[in-house]
């Protein structure tokens, strides 16, 4: 059974749940609970659990009444039962939202049942958590829209970005961490799972090139579960990054992020006293944070989903705009299509940049690349795939495959070596002409087909002298009369 067959019969035990009450996202908690446990089983880490709160003795429990008590018994004392800090982390003031015992039992048998390798043998339980999140994500009801980015968005932002081995990459904003199980899995595609690794080497890449913030508990949760699915032992802080806790995250060879959209509750500034522009915008804050954070080293990178305010809001907007191009060589702005993200009519783009090793003028130049101007309205009649991406991977590699990227550029993007491609979408704006918009980079979209039309523009105009010509017929009436009346 594949992995999106899978997910498709225990996204559809949520339907069996819903006279418990119980919503989408709660269900996903629920079964993040009880998954873990499966896990535990599949994964051989049981000795983490005390025995009767095993997976088999659920299974094997034929009191259903007896069965749900235990369960509850379970997530209220196991924090305090186990030496697993993963088992802490993810049954964190844990509670279950069902709340009849056959329900429960139904969840059990249903996940026991359930065939999780492929044909090749191939373990497929992160995949079919990625999916579950997917299908959350979708749900408008459920507002988890926020934390999930679309997968072929982060594919192709860790494509042109190149992770290596032995690097440490973060995400700020980490919602379910996709962003960091993408990278891990694009090195281990590339290094046969690190198999050929040292130990040492195996053990960086599982507990220290991948970490992640993320504020809400229940996303928290979520990318726990999300990461140890996946293999990884990440550190995952619930912490806010905006706060005194942010300022020790730095160092970083790279960044990827698609921070939460709005401004601070309240309107207030974050707390953290190290940001020369505080303001009450996240976004802004976040970029402050993440182009501070990465390596000074001329090689860190970052990719950061943004929303189109932040490319041309005033005052510290852009006093922070500048800063960023002092620091980084921002060398490419993505226009990014409206819909493709679960906020509905959204607009967003990706900043591509490196840390310069000095301070200042490290942004000569600014490529744009316009995939939101005539472009399809993507949802279930146009799904949003990679494919969309062509014009722009051409155009950001210079003409190259997406798999001779890290030959090529080694991680990174140079000017110089950037070159025009024949694509109206694709187009360069030198740093001085950013300057003297001041330092807006609400620039590079082509003029929209539907109104660049010289037959859409005439009409208007011929209109308009008509108007013209009527309305100083009428003056000169007027001043006959003002005259005539002395």
């Amino acid at each position: 059974m594949s992995a999106d067959e899978i997910a498709n019969k225990l996204w559809n035990l949520c339907n069996v749940l819903r006279d418990d009450g119980v919503t989408y996202h709660q269900y996903l908690n629920e079964l993040t609970y009880i998954l873990f446990l499966k896990l535990s089983e599949v994964k051989d880490f049981e000795k983490h659990i005390p025995e009767q709160y095993q997976w088999r003795g659920f299974v094997n429990e034929h009191d259903n009444s007896e069965a749900f008590a235990r369960y509850r018994r379970f997530l209220a004392e196991i924090s305090e039962l186990t030496t697993s800090e993963s088992i802490k982390e993810i049954y964190a003031n844990a509670t279950t939202s069902l709340r009849k015992p056959v329900n429960f039992n139904s969840l059990i048998q249903a996940i026991d049942k359930l065939d999780w390798y492929e044909e090749d043998d191939r373990d497929v339980m992160g995949d079919i958590y990625e999916s579950l999140l997917e299908k959350n994500a979708g749900e408008k009801k459920s507002g988890a829209g926020q934390y999930f980015t679309p997968r072929p968005l982060i594919n192709i932002m860790i494509d042109l970005l190149v992770p290596k081995l032995g690097e440490q990459w973060n995400d700020p904003a980490a919602g379910t961490f996709g962003f960091m199980i993408s990278a891990d899995s694009y090195l281990r595609d590339k290094y046969d799972n690190y198999y050929h690794l040292s130990d040492k080497e195996r053990k960086f890449q599982k507990e220290e090139a991948f970490s992640g913030v993320e504020l809400v508990p229940d996303a928290h949760r979520l990318a726990l579960m999300n990461a140890r699915l996946h293999g990884m032992e990440s550190t995952i802080h619930l912490a806010d990054t905006l706060t005194e806790f942010g300022k020790g995250l730095k160092g970083y060879d790279g960044v990827l992020a698609n921070p939460p959209f709005g401004t601070k509750k309240g309107g207030e500034r974050p707390t953290r006293d190290d940001f020369t522009y505080p303001t009450s915008n996240k976004q802004l804050n976040f970029l402050q944070h993440i182009y501070r954070s990465l390596k000074p080293d001329g090689k860190a990178r970052a990719a950061v989903v943004l929303p189109d305010n932040v490319l041309f809001e005033d005052g510290d907007g852009q006093q922070i705009r500048r800063d960023l191009m002092h620091k980084c060589n921002l060398h490419t702005v993505l226009r990014l299509p409206t819909g493709i993200f679960y906020a509905a009519g959204v607009k967003t783009n990706v900043l591509f940049f490196s840390r310069g090793i000095t301070e200042v003028d490290n942004t000569k130049s600014v490529w744009f690349y316009d995939m939101r101007t005539n472009t399809p309205n993507y949802g279930k009649r146009t799904p949003f795939t990679e494919k969309a991406f062509e014009g722009f991977v051409k155009a950001y590699t210079g003409g190259i495959s997406i798999k001779d990227v890290e030959k090529k550029y080694d991680g990174s993007i140079d000017d110089v070596k950037r070159k025009k491609i024949e694509d109206e979408r694709w187009s360069c704006i030198p740093r001085e002409e950013i300057t003297k918009k001041n330092n807006s980079l609400d620039l590079g979209l082509i003029a929209d087909s539907s109104i660049s039309k010289a037959g859409d523009l005439g009409e208007p105009i011929d209109i308009a002298k008509e108007a013209m010509v009527e309305l100083q017929g009428i003056t000169k009436q007027l001043e006959a009369m003002i005259k005539e009346l002395g």
